[in-house]
This record gives structure tokens, sequence and C-alpha cells, in this order.
């Protein structure tokens, strides 16, 4: 399951990272369904997407045009959040599930510019991102890429590529952006996150971003019907609904608020952006 937004990893061993399981290794791209990883690729102005995800795309830009800004937006709230992590907080180990095809400004990229020595692990189940990560990250130290599904928390955590990399003995950085949001009501997201929550040692942080249709008129909300017959239906959520993910986590201030209001780096921010989607970012604390 992926968000679209940023990650391959068979590092080798001796390069710090985990040698991938062999069921990893062979992945079949579908290009005929629209893949939710490759239309956020278009948004971004990418080339790793095919014509169903272009077609799907556009049938979301129709109704909401400004969906590449806010895709845009939630790339410069990673950076701002991850400068808060690393810098400010000194987190060195960051899983990201749902990491999307490779863009500017991945999260081993924006922590490795806080600390080289960081340790970075993405998770995702999208074939494109799988096969077009491997060429971006084969060779950086200390950065693994897991085949996994958000939705078996148990799996990936027991997972021993994610266990070679990840001490979770020591406070970790859980990013789960713009990826929450493709979990149905059924699949019981809450219950997944609590899963990793409780495999997280106080201290550790979870970040979250989410699409919402708080205050949207119902013609700007068509376009989300696109994604019915993508790899994966959008499902819109309240800011209370996005709040509840952070069950168990103490909220760093502002709390969960649209994509450029947090910890705003200009005007444009401060007065909230596109307000297609919420965000936020808590911490564990301690028992």
């Amino acid at each position: 399951m992926s968000n679209g937004g940023g990650l391959h990893a068979a590092v080798q061993e001796q390069r710090g990272a985990a040698v991938p399981d062999r069921a990893e290794e062979t992945h079949e791209i579908d290009v005929t369904t629209p893949s939710v990883a490759r239309m956020y690729d278009y948004y971004l102005g990418g080339k790793d997407n095919y014509a169903a995800d272009r077609e799907a795309a556009r049938l979301v830009l129709g109704s909401a045009p400004d969906v590449p800004l806010a895709a845009l937006e939630n790339r410069e709230f990673l950076k701002r959040a991850m400068r808060y992590l690393a810098a400010e907080r000194g987190i060195s180990q960051f899983v990201d599930i749902g990491p999307g095809l490779p863009t500017q400004g991945n999260i081993h990229q924006l922590s490795h510019q806080h600390d080289p020595e960081a340790k970075v692990v993405y998770i995702d189940n999208d074939a494109s991102v799988l096969v077009h990560s491997r060429a971006l990250l084969d060779g950086v130290p200390g950065v693994a890429l897991l085949a996994g599904d958000l939705r078996e928390p148990e799996a990936i955590l027991a997972a021993q590529s994610l266990r070679a990399v990840i001490d979770f003995s020591r406070p970790v950085a859980l990013l789960m952006t713009l990826v929450l949001h493709f979990v149905s009501p059924d699949d019981d997201p809450y219950g997944l996150v609590a899963a990793y929550r409780d495999a997280l040692c106080p201290g550790s942080f979870l970040v979250v971003s989410h699409v919402t249709g708080d205050d949207r008129e119902p013609g700007m909300l068509a376009g989300v019907g696109a994604y019915e017959n993508a790899s994966a239906p959008l499902i819109l959520r309240t800011r209370s609904q996005v709040q509840e993910f952070f069950n168990g986590f103490d909220l760093i201030d502002p709390g969960v608020v649209f994509l450029s209001q947090w910890r705003p780096a200009g005007e444009y921010h401060a007065q909230g952006g596109t307000r297609w989607a919420y965000c936020a970012v808590g911490e564990k604390p301690e028992n």
C-alpha cells in the first residue's frame, strides 16, 4: 500500500542495510489498473506513470485542480517534520510505511542532512515502488526497503530485514503520510496504527498526513470516485477522526492542522494552503 510520495533497498549488509527476503525479489507491474503511487507521481510532475494512471489522475484534477499543490505541501510538511525530529529531537531511526515512488526529498535524504548515520527502512506493497526504488537506493548505507502491507503489522514488525536495521529498544519515528486514507474501516485502521504504536518504545514518534473532505463542496469531492477503480480506494476522514490515530501519543504543537499550518515556514503556509489534508506529529510518552 503506497501513498505515492517517496521509495530499494537491498543494500548489502556490509554497507549497513539488510538484504531483502527472496520473496521480495520479483514484482510484476500492472499498468492497466491505476496505481495510487503512480497517480501521485503524476501530480508531482514525475514520469513513472502510465496511461491508466494519468487518466485517473485527470479525473481527480477535473474537480480538484489544486491536488498537485497539496502534494507539494505534503513534501514541505515532511521537510519541516524531519527537521524537528532529527535536528531538534535527535531521532536517528525512521520507518516510512507507504513512501511511494522515488522523488527528491525522501526520508533518508532529509534525515542524512542532519545525521549521516541515520537508519531508514521503507515499506511498501506497490510493485512500481519496489522496482523503481532499487535503482535509487542500491548502495545507500543504512537504508533498506521491505515489501510489506501496512494492514499486516505482525508480519512487518517480525521481518528480519526490518530488525536488521531498526533497533526498537531505542526511539523510532514511524511515518504514515498520505497512506492511511487508503485503509478502509473494514480493515480497522485505528487498530493497525495501535499495533505499530505498541511496538515503539517511549520517546518514539508518529507522523501522519491524511486527506479530508472537511469544508469541501460536493463538486470538489467528485474526483475521489476516480480512486474506486485504482489500486486502493480513497477514504476521507474528518479532523477528529485523524486525531484518533494519535491515541496513546502526545500531540506535538500545533496538533492536528492542515499541511501548511504545521510549524509554517512563510505567509502562504500560515494562511492554510490548499486545506486538502490534515497532518500531525505525536510522541509516545513514558508509561
